[in-house]
């Protein structure tokens, strides 16, 4: 009987347990990851009940327009996803994020934040004011690889006192 409770305990105690996520190394390899910290909590995709899903983190290169989505869907039924759009990207070399622009279709590189319940609850994006940086360290057309690291602060669209900064951002994919 005491070998049982203690059995039980030890199950509730190991299944309580809140893993902690970690920031992906930063690596050049097409590693297919993405992380960041959002405000100091680390960030990464993620699907339904926090299971990994490889379909979360998407990128494109169209001509020298450079396109990374990565999303998180871990705290249904609201999501949150992250977008870095690089105007003029032909090589490794730092973006800088500090235009005036929309989302999706400014003319301007940017980076976006969405928490949305099917449309967006709360959005941020980089700006003349909120500045940012992409420092691409490879983007290997014949692999089809592109890699590097970010950081920013951004406002939010509907309420200019609401902020969000981010910073050790990573990303290693293949488009």
């Amino acid at each position: 009987m005491k070998s049982r409770l203690i059995l039980l305990l030890f199950i509730l105690f190991t299944a309580c347990r809140k893993e902690t996520p970690e920031l992906p190394p930063i690596t050049q390899t097409g590693a297919n990851t993405f992380g960041l910290k959002l405000n100091g909590s680390v960030w990464v995709p993620k699907g339904f009940l926090g299971l990994y899903d490889p379909n979360l983190l998407n990128a494109r290169l169209l001509g020298d327009v450079l396109i990374i989505t990565a999303q998180n869907f871990s705290t249904s039924p609201a999501e949150t996803e992250f977008e870095l759009k690089i105007f003029g990207c032909r090589g490794p070399g730092t973006y800088n994020l500090n235009q005036n622009t929309t989302y999706p279709g400014g003319p301007h590189s940017y980076a976006y934040h969405v928490k949305r319940r099917i449309t967006p609850l709360e959005e941020w994006i980089t700006s003349a004011q909120k500045t940012g940086v992409v420092q691409i360290s490879r983007l290997d057309t014949s692999a089809r690889i592109v890699s590097g690291t970010f950081q920013f602060e951004a406002e939010n669209l509907n309420d200019a006192s609401k902020k969000i900064s981010v910073t050790e951002g990573r990303f290693d994919v293949k488009y």
